[in-house]
């Protein structure tokens, strides 16, 4: 086990083209998104330099970023450490992520093809087999795609920037409860599906809320490992 908590495999391998910088914060982003890097946990430049296999420069660049951002904090004479997330952070960005998405799927429900819902099965049964699979990484990939393939259906490009701005949080936060929703939350995605497939405007956005909702109180009620 490395030093800074890491699980062998989990550092991305960074490709040469873009500036070094941008591609150093994308991997620490990464990493803490999916939570390799955990909530409190102490960033040490050195350690994080030798893993991303660059000098501590543009790490250091890069946790000022996230520092900026809210991702982490950085406290004089200690360093740098993973934020660790208020409860009423996560209420506030969980509800206003409720609100986009519900409008999403009724927007879905009125815009979609034929195409579009054969792609949300299709992400759905993979979401399915990643739960059989106990694949907690594969299912949280998955849930965001299918988000995003409704938010892309909506046809709404100002709902979708706004969308993209909390979609990272989304995961950091739904990544610790992804097994706790398990099958449940793909049983809703099937409902939201057959609404949308329905153009049923109503319903589907009766049936995101109920669904996103689920998500932010299974959060407020987690297990922690």
């Amino acid at each position: 086990m490395l030093s800074t908590g890491l699980p062998q495999g989990a550092v991305p391998k960074l490709e040469r083209p873009g500036p070094l910088r941008e591609r150093v914060y994308e991997a620490l982003l990464e990493l803490i998104t999916t939570r390799a890097l955990r909530p409190g946990q102490h960033l040490v430049e050195s350690e994080l330099a030798g893993h991303l296999g660059v000098s501590r420069q543009p790490v250091r660049e890069a946790l000022q970023r996230l520092n900026t951002e809210g991702w982490v904090d950085l406290r004089p004479a200690q360093g740098a450490f993973v934020h660790e997330p208020t409860e009423e952070e996560a209420d506030q960005l969980l509800s206003v992520r409720t609100l986009l998405e519900a409008e999403a799927a009724r927007l879905a429900a009125a815009n979609s093809g034929t195409a579009g819902i054969a792609a949300l099965e299709e992400l759905c049964a993979k979401g399915e087999q990643a739960v059989a699979d106990d694949d907690v990484d594969l299912a949280v990939a998955t849930n965001a795609a299918f988000h995003a393939k409704v938010m892309e259906l909506a046809g709404n490009v100002v709902l979708s920037e706004l969308a993209g701005q909390v979609d990272r949080r989304v995961r950091w936060y739904y990544t610790p409860v992804a097994r706790q929703r398990g099958t449940q939350s793909w049983t809703e995605h099937r409902s939201l599906i057959a609404a949308i497939s329905s153009r049923d405007e109503q319903r589907a956005t009766a049936v995101m809320r109920a669904h996103t909702e689920h998500t932010r109180q299974t959060y407020h009620q987690r297990e922690e490992s």
